[in-house]
C-alpha cells in the first residue's frame, strides 16, 4: 500500500452520474468546517447552536446566554467565515501484484484446517474450517481442493472472502459465496452464490461473480444491491438497486452500476438506460453529485438544489449548486476551498435572480484565507459582502446583520502577545448609515507579561494603536478618531498570617487623541490615569458530612485620581457588564474611551460546596462602594451612583449533566435592574438548553425598552432512530416569536432523512417575515457517513 505523504482536503463522496439519479444515490455533505453559536453554514441549513459543556463525561450543559463579544482582544461580533478542515489524504492503494517469483519461500500460502488429506502426487484437500492466508488475502471455507498442477482451487462454502491487501478485512469488501473456482493466487476465478459486502454497509447479491485482473476487479451479474438488513421472513429490503450488471473497482473504491433500478419496497421507482458510477462506502472525497435538498418558504416557494462536487487535486476542490424554485428564483451557488502547505482558503458565494426584487441581480461572496508565517505569526484575511440583509436570511447564509472585510496579523506565545488588523465595516441594518458608522477601522495590540526584578510579582505591558474612520464629510455626524494607549499593570500577592492572602496592585493607563471632523472636541487630547491599591483574601475550607465547603471573603480598595472623560467621546465603552467576573477588576469599561476613576471599593464573597455524591453549588455576592459620585456611569446603571446594585450569582452542576445558573442585580429596595437564568440538561437522549434574559430599558446604552427575552433548544431520542431538535426565542415585551424551528432526523441502517421547519418573525423595510421548510434524503452505503446525533433505528431477523 502506497501511503500519499501530501495534504489533503476531506469530503464526503459524491455521485458521479447524471443528475437525473442524483436522488436516488446522493453522496455524502460535505464536511462542514467552522460551526459558531446561531451561525448560519453558507448554501446549508442552520446549524443549531451547540451547548456550552466540555462533551458527557463529567460535563454539564449550560444554556447559551447572549452573543458574547468573545475573549478575543479585538472582537466585534461580526461573523467568521469558516476555514476549510483539513486532514491526511486518503491512502492511493495499490493492489499486489505478480511479481514474486513462483516458488519463493515469499509465494507459499498458509493452511490451517481439521483435516488435510494429499491424493495422489498433486491434489490436496482440506476440510473442516479451512483458513487460507496468501500474500494479503484470507479465504474462509468448509473444504477447499488444490489441484497441484494448475493450482487452480476448488471451494466449498460457506466462503468467506477479503481481497489482497486490505488493511482491515473486517471492515473492507468481502465476497461471501456458496462455492467458487478460483486461481492459486485466490483472486481471479468464478464465484456462485456470490454476495459482496462492503465495510458492513453495502450488500451486492448475485448468482455469479467474476473476479479478474488480480482481484482488482469483481463484476457480478443480474444482480441487486442495497445497505439495508435482508430478512429471511420478510426479504424485501426498504430499497435496492438493480441492474443488468454491477462491476467493484478495489483500487478506486468505485462501484459501476450498468442499466440500474432503484426500488423501494419492492416497487420500481426510476430507472436509467446507461452505467451509473457511485463511490464505495470507503470513500471520502471524491467528485460526483451530493446529497440534494428540497427547500421550501413562503418567499421563495419549493426549490430543489443539487450540488456538485469536484475534486481538483489533494489540495483544492469546487462545489457548484444550482438553485431552482418553481417559479421565483434562479441561483447558482459556487464554493472553492484551497488548502497550501502553510495554510488555507475557502471562498463561497451566490448569485441570484428572484421576484423578491424584480429585475436586481443579487448575491453575497464571503471568504477566508489564514497562513502560517515565519516566527510564529498568522495572516489572515476575511472578505465578506452581499448584495442586502434580506439576501442573507432568504437564503440561510447567515443572520448577521453586520459584515467585516479585512486583514489580520497575530501571534500568541506564553508571555506575549501582538494582533493587529485593519479593515472595513458593513451595516446591513435599516437603521444604521453606513455614512456616519466607523467604516475603516484598524487596530494594533502588543502585550507582554513579566515579572519584575527587584520588586516581584507579576507585571503586563500593553501598547496599541488605533484609528477609524467615517465616510461622511459632516461635522460631528462624520467624527474620524485616532488614538495611541499605553498601558501597565503590576501585581504581587503575599500570604499573611492567619492564612490571609494580601496583594498590591499598581497601574498606569495613558492615551493620546487626535480627533477630527467634530467641533465639540480639541483636535489633540492626552489623559494620564494612575491606578493603586490593595486587596485582601481570606480563604476559607471546611469539612461537614463529607462535603466540601469554600468560603472566600474578599476585599479590594482601589484609587485614581478623579475625573471625567468629557473631552474624549466615548465610542467603545457604552455597553458596560457587571457580573462576578469583573466584580474585582480595577476597570469595568471594555474599551479605551473611559476609564474609572475615584476612591472605590470592590467588597464580595463566595462560597461552594462540593458533595462527595458528584454535585456542588456556588454563591457569589457582592457590591461596589465609591466616595464620591462622579456620574462616570449613567444614573440607570447598576453601576450608577456612590453605590452600585447588589450582584447575587449562584451556580449549581449535579455532576451527571444538568447545570443551572443565574446572575440578579438588584438595589436596596429589590428592584431588579438585570436578571440572567441558563439552565442545561445533558444526556445521550436528552438536551436541553433554555435562558431567560430580564433588563431594565436605558436610553443612554441605547435601550429604548426592556429586554425581557427566552430562549430554549432541546434536542432529544423521540425513539429509536428518530431525534429532534426544537428552538425558539420569544420576546415578551413586544409580545411575539422572534423565532422558531423543529429538526428532525431518521436514521436506520440504510437511509438518513432531514427534515425542517422554521418560522423567522422579523420585520423591517428589507426583511420579512418567513416560513421555510427543508428536506433531504440520502441512501446509506454511497461514500462514507459522518457520525450524527441519536441512535441508528436497526432492522432486527427473528429467527
Amino acid at each position: 500500500m502506497r501511503a500519499a505523504t501530501r495534504i489533503g482536503l476531506r469530503h464526503a463522496a459524491g455521485l458521479a452520474g447524471i443528475a437525473g439519479l442524483t436522488a436516488l444515490l446522493p453522496g455524502q455533505v460535505a464536511a462542514q468546517t467552522i460551526r459558531g453559536e446561531g451561525t448560519a453554514i453558507p448554501g446549508g441549513m442552520v446549524a443549531p447552536a451547540p451547548l456550552d459543556n466540555d462533551g458527557w463525561a463529567g460535563g454539564a450543559a449550560l444554556a447559551p446566554q447572549a452573543t458574547p463579544l468573545a475573549n478575543r482582544p479585538v472582537a466585534d461580533r461580526t461573523p467568521i467565515s469558516p476555514l476549510p478542515e483539513t486532514a491526511e489524504p486518503d491512502a492511493d492503494i495499490t493492489l499486489p501484484g505478480s511479481d514474486i517469483p513462483e516458488g519463493s519461500p515469499e509465494d507459499a500460502a498458509t493452511v490451517l484446517a481439521d483435516s488435510l488429506v494429499l491424493q495422489g502426487d498433486s491434489t490436496l484437500i482440506a476440510a473442516g474450517g479451512v483458513v487460507v492466508w496468501y500474500q494479503g488475502a484470507r479465504l474462509v471455507a468448509s473444504r477447499l481442493i488444490v489441484d497441484g498442477e494448475s493450482g487452480d482451487l476448488t471451494i466449498e462454502g460457506p466462503i468467506h472472502l477479503s481481497r489482497p491487501g486490505a488493511a482491515d478485512p473486517e471492515a473492507e469488501a468481502i465476497l461471501i459465496a456458496d462455492s467458487a473456482q478460483l486461481d492459486r493466487k485466490l483472486q481471479d476465478g468464478i464465484i456462485r452464490g456470490a454476495r459482496l459486502v462492503i465495510a458492513r454497509e453495502l450488500q451486492l447479491a448475485s448468482s455469479q461473480a467474476v473476479r479478474s485482473e488480480d482481484g482488482r476487479f469483481t463484476r457480478l451479474d443480474n444482480v441487486a444491491a442495497s445497505a439495508c438488513q435482508v430478512c429471511a421472513d420478510n426479504p424485501v429490503p426498504l430499497w435496492e438497486i438493480r441492474a443488468r450488471r454491477i462491476t467493484h473497482d478495489a483500487q478506486t473504491r468505485l462501484i459501476h452500476f450498468d442499466h440500474p433500478q432503484f426500488r423501494a419496497f419492492g416497487l420500481p421507482i426510476a430507472a436509467v438506460p446507461f452505467e451509473v458510477t457511485a463511490p464505495d462506502p470507503t470513500v471520502e472525497r471524491q467528485s460526483g453529485f451530493l446529497r440534494p435538498g428540497f427547500r421550501t418558504t413562503s418567499r421563495l416557494g419549493f426549490g430543489i438544489k443539487t450540488p456538485y462536487f469536484l475534486t481538483l487535486g489533494d489540495h483544492a476542490d469546487l462545489t457548484i449548486t444550482p438553485y431552482f424554485s418553481a417559479s421565483r428564483t434562479r441561483t447558482l451557488e459556487l464554493r472553492y476551498r484551497q488548502v497550501f502547505r502553510t495554510g488555507a482558503m475557502e471562498w463561497s458565494g451566490a448569485i441570484t435572480r428572484d421576484d423578491i426584487m424584480p429585475g436586481e441581480t443579487r448575491g453575497y461572496l464571503f471568504g477566508a484565507a489564514r497562513f502560517d508565517l515565519p516566527r510564529g505569526y498568522n495572516l489572515g484575511v476575511q472578505l465578506q459582502v452581499a448584495s442586502d440583509r434580506g439576501y442573507l436570511l432568504d437564503y440561510d447564509v447567515t443572520d448577521a446583520d453586520r459584515l467585516w472585510s479585512g486583514v489580520t496579523l497575530d501571534r500568541i506565545k506564553r508571555d506575549k502577545l501582538v494582533v493587529a488588523r485593519v479593515g472595513n465595516y458593513h451595516s446591513l441594518r435599516d437603521d444604521e448609515d453606513n455614512g456616519t458608522s466607523p467604516a475603516q477601522v484598524a487596530d494594533v495590540i502588543w502585550q507582554r507579561r513579566f515579572t519584575p526584578g527587584m520588586i516581584g510579582g507579576e507585571a503586563m505591558m500593553e501598547w496599541s494603536l488605533h484609528a477609524h474612520r467615517r465616510p461622511s464629510d459632516e461635522d460631528i455626524e462624520g467624527r474620524d478618531v485616532a488614538r495611541a494607549s499605553f498601558g501597565l499593570d503590576w501585581r504581587r500577592n503575599q500570604i499573611l498570617p492567619g492564612g490571609f492572602v494580601g496583594a498590591a496592585i499598581m497601574g498606569l493607563d495613558a492615551d493620546l487623541y487626535r480627533i477630527a471632523q467634530d467641533s465639540r472636541y480639541d483636535d489633540v487630547v492626552a489623559r494620564a490615569v494612575p491606578t493603586a491599591g490593595v486587596e485582601l483574601r481570606w480563604p476559607l475550607i471546611g469539612h461537614s458530612a463529607g462535603a466540601t465547603h469554600l468560603v472566600e471573603p474578599v476585599v479590594q480598595l482601589l484609587w485614581s485620581p478623579r475625573g471625567d472623560d468629557d473631552d474624549i467621546p466615548n465610542e467603545d465603552s457604552r455597553l458596560i457588564e457587571f457580573d462576578e467576573g469583573n466584580l474585582f477588576s480595577t476597570n469595568r469599561f471594555p474599551g479605551w474611551d473611559a476609564r474609572e476613576t475615584g476612591l472605590r471599593a470592590n467588597i464580595g464573597v463566595s462560597w461552594t460546596r462540593i458533595d462527595p455524591a458528584g454535585w456542588s453549588i456556588g454563591l457569589t455576592g457582592g457590591r461596589v462602594f465609591r466616595a464620591h459620585d462622579d456620574n462616570q456611569f449613567v444614573s440607570g446603571s447598576p453601576l450608577g451612583g456612590r453605590r452600585s446594585d447588589w450582584l447575587l450569582a449562584a451556580h449549581y452542576d449535579s455532576g451527571t449533566g444538568l447545570a443551572i445558573s443565574n446572575r440578579a442585580l438588584f438595589d436596596d429596595s429589590f428592584d431588579f435592574s438585570r436578571n440572567e437564568l441558563r439552565l442545561g440538561w445533558l444526556r445521550p437522549d436528552l438536551q436541553i438548553s433554555a435562558g431567560h434574559l430580564w433588563i431594565d430599558s436605558e436610553r443612554d446604552e441605547g435601550r429604548t425598552s426592556d429586554t425581557n427575552e427566552f430562549t430554549a433548544n432541546i434536542g432529544w431520542q423521540i425513539a429509536p432512530g428518530w431525534w429532534g431538535n426544537a428552538e425558539t426565542r420569544y420576546n415578551f415585551t413586544a409580545d411575539q416569536a422572534q423565532m422558531a424551528s423543529l429538526d428532525l432526523i431518521y436514521r436506520n441502517e440504510c437511509v438518513s432523512v432531514e427534515m425542517g421547519l422554521s418560522r423567522r418573525f422579523t420585520d423591517s423595510d428589507s426583511v420579512r417575515p418567513e416560513t421555510s421548510l427543508d428536506l433531504s434524503v440520502r441512501l446509506g452505503g454511497f461514500g462514507r457517513q459522518k457520525d450524527e446525533q441519536g441512535t441508528v433505528a436497526r432492522r432486527s431477523c427473528m429467527r
